[in-house]
Order: C-alpha cells, then sequence, then structure tokens
C-alpha cells in the first residue's frame, strides 16, 4: 500500500485544516488507517486511529474533542479533520496502515507510511 498525505499547510491558532490520506496499490479499506505527529526534536505522537469499518475510533489525549479521524472506504481515502487548532498542534503529520489482525490501539508499528505533511499554526 502506498499512502499520499495532503492538506497540511499555515492556519491561525482556532482555525481549521483537514488531512486526506489517499492510498494506492491496495484497497485501504482492509487496513487500520492512523494518523501520528512529530514536532521538530520531540518523539513521534500517536494522534488518531480508526478501523476497517470506522466501528471504532481512537484518539490521543491531546487532541481529543478538536479532532476526528474519518475514511471513505471507496475513495481509499482517509482524512483527519482538525478543529480549534493551537501552536502546540505544530508538526509533520503522518498518515498509516496497518492490517487489522495483531493491531491494537497504542501501536505505533504500523505496516505503511506516508511521506507526512506539514501543519503549521500561527499564535
Amino acid at each position: 500500500v502506498q499512502l499520499q498525505a495532503c492538506g497540511g499547510g499555515l492556519v491561525q491558532a482556532g482555525g481549521s485544516l483537514r488531512l486526506s490520506c489517499t492510498a494506492s496499490g491496495r484497497t485501504l479499506s482492509s487496513y487500520v488507517v492512523g494518523w501520528f505527529r512529530q514536532a521538530p526534536g520531540k518523539e513521534r505522537e500517536f494522534v488518531a486511529a480508526i478501523t476497517w469499518n470506522g466501528g471504532r475510533i481512537y484518539y490521543g489525549d491531546s487532541v481529543k474533542g478538536r479532532f476526528t479521524i474519518s475514511r471513505d472506504n471507496a475513495k481509499n481515502t482517509g482524512y483527519l479533520q482538525m478543529n480549534s487548532l493551537k501552536a502546540e498542534d505544530t508538526a509533520v503529520y503522518f498518515c498509516a496502515a496497518d492490517p487489522p489482525a495483531g493491531w491494537k490501539p497504542g501501536d505505533y508499528e504500523y505496516d505503511y507510511w506516508g511521506q507526512g505533511t506539514l501543519v503549521t499554526v500561527s499564535s
């Protein structure tokens, strides 16, 4: 599976962005989709994950209530809607996909990763 993340950019604090993660090579519907982020000088952080049919969704504590993960399997695409953005949300955001077998919430070891898209929130 090849993943292409896009939608990052510069936004003012309080604003919104929607990231997209489009898969090619295989259908994304077979996989868990996760979003992670990494700020300069910091470790990679879990943001959100969604199971293949959207039946289970998980969020990192720092984004709960502000970010929404979703997916459209017909379009082979996952999304991350980010609202009420804060300066501390500034990071490179990565999407990832993992087979459901053996996956559990909190996993960081996804099989497939996109290249990352930069989100910069100005205060």
